[in-house]
């Protein structure tokens, strides 16, 4: 069963963008798709998956912590997925080379 939707006031700007353009939530979906299915995601994919299950095994809270293929260890998801690491993602969506 689907999660109930959120309230329109409770959305991030992105979202409420997606939910009123259908298109582009298409899109986007077709987007994500092609980027989730190469080798190399599923490379990072499999490498946090088992990197969680170790810590899970060896009694670790990791409760709202991702894996940072970066620094090979858990940090705050906020602190994952807001830095500025000098990775090529990153330096693509700032505009460097």
């Amino acid at each position: 069963m689907a999660p109930k939707k959120k309230k329109r006031s409770s959305l991030s700007k992105s979202a409420k963008f997606y939910r009123d353009n259908p298109g582009a939530r298409k899109r986007k979906a077709a987007t994500d798709k092609k980027i989730n299915s190469r080798s190399e995601q599923k490379k990072k994919r499999r490498e946090s998956g088992r990197a969680r299950t170790k810590a899970k095994a060896s009694g670790k809270n990791i409760t709202g912590k991702d894996y940072d293929h970066a620094t090979k260890r858990f940090t705050s998801s906020k602190a994952n997925r807001g830095r500025k690491g000098g990775t090529a993602g990153d330096k693509n969506a700032r505009g460097e080379k």
